[in-house]
């Protein structure tokens, strides 16, 4: 078998800092998610070594790849993982120090070409070979920034053209006991201002009609009014009917996560469903999982500390209130909800967010 290939490791940047200095239990989840986004992210073909805490060591023997070919998976990991930092630090309710600082990683990616082969332990075929042992050392280096492309000469000896024309390719070297490694490196950060905005969601109205919409403005900022309206464990201070709420699905509180609240009529099982975000405009969605029955929340910033909440209440079409959408229950849904708005002015007034 040939025993030259491609050594590529993707790896996240202030890990250390992050772990030691933010909750653990946090950390870990928030950690994995970004080691599967770049899994996932893989197009290459390349295959899993070992995962080394902050980084991931890639492989692929034979030749190397074409160099935009290798710039593109580049860009397609970079771009995922900054997306779902994104998207996770928008989406969060968590205040901790974990969820707060997740949005600060970063990450470097490093590409070397050489000689290595491999060994089976259990399921796990690990590397051996002086050429990991050089892409290892090069994750330590002189670079300044901490988002950025290194490829070593043994991929390309003068700069790339026509990849994308923002690239500006410095050269450096790194002293290793095997001699002195040359390299070239490009900054990635410019991909992160290419990222575009999430879009609002269209609401979807073949399956469910709108029963009731309500609006209401509170004194309080938007993040804040976000938390009240958003937290499950929130929920029963001001939504009317609602006794508690348990059993909420994952540890980082985030749109996608389920819980069961028990009411006055009963249980029922509830789980964030969408999700939109802007500095003026958040709007998510919750769902019954049982009746299909949606609720969206719609929060507009009038100012710093002025936020017009609205609510929208959807229910799964049937004969009744497609052809009769004043039912008599409507009245009653219109009570509880004028009575949820006042209920969560209140909480809006206490409510104080910790600082991250």
């Amino acid at each position: 078998m040939d025993n030259r290939g491609l050594l590529f490791i993707p790896d996240i940047s202030g890990f250390t800092r992050f772990v030691s200095e933010s909750e653990i239990e946090h950390s870990r989840f928030i950690i994995q998610e970004l080691l599967e986004v770049l899994i996932n992210a893989n197009h290459l073909g390349l295959q899993i070594s070992e995962i080394e805490g902050d980084a991931i060591l890639f492989y692929k023997f034979g030749d190397p790849p074409a160099l935009p070919e290798l710039y593109q998976q580049v860009e397609d990991m970079f771009c995922a993982f900054h997306r779902r930092l994104i998207a996770y630090d928008r989406r969060r309710y968590c205040q901790c120090a974990a969820c707060a600082a997740a949005i600060q990683l970063t990450l470097k990616v490093i590409t070397h070409y050489g000689e290595f082969t491999g060994y089976q332990v259990q399921q796990f075929n690990k590397l051996i070979g002086k050429d990991v042992i050089v892409a290892h050392q090069l994750l330590k280096n002189d670079i300044a920034q901490h988002e950025y492309w290194l490829v070593t000469n043994n991929l390309i000896q003068d700069p790339p053209e026509g990849i994308r024309q923002w690239m500006n390719w410095r050269m450096s070297n790194k002293e290793t006991e095997a001699g002195v490694i040359p390299y070239r490196y490009t900054l990635l950060s410019k991909l992160k201002e290419e990222l575009p905005p999430e879009p609002l969601e269209p609401v979807n109205e073949r399956e469910i009609v709108k029963m009731l919409s309500m609006s209401q403005e509170y004194k309080k900022d938007i993040i804040t009014m976000f938390h009240a309206t958003g937290d499950f464990n929130y929920r029963s201070h001001w939504q009317e009917g609602v006794k508690k709420v348990v059993n909420v699905e994952h540890p980082l509180p985030r749109i996608g996560m389920r819980c069961r609240c028990i009411t006055d009529s009963g249980e029922s099982v509830v789980y964030s469903s969408s999700f939109y975000y802007q500095p003026d405009k958040i709007r998510f969605s919750e769902t019954e999982e049982n009746t299909h029955n949606v609720t969206y929340f719609t929060l507009d910033r009038i100012d710093d500390n002025t936020t017009r909440v609205t609510l929208d209440i959807y229910r799964k079409k049937n004969f009744i209130n497609r052809y009769l959408p004043a039912f008599a229950g409507k009245t009653k849904l219109k009570r509880s909800l004028q009575q949820s708005m006042k209920n969560l002015e209140k909480l809006a007034a206490e409510i104080v967010l910790p600082c991250p």
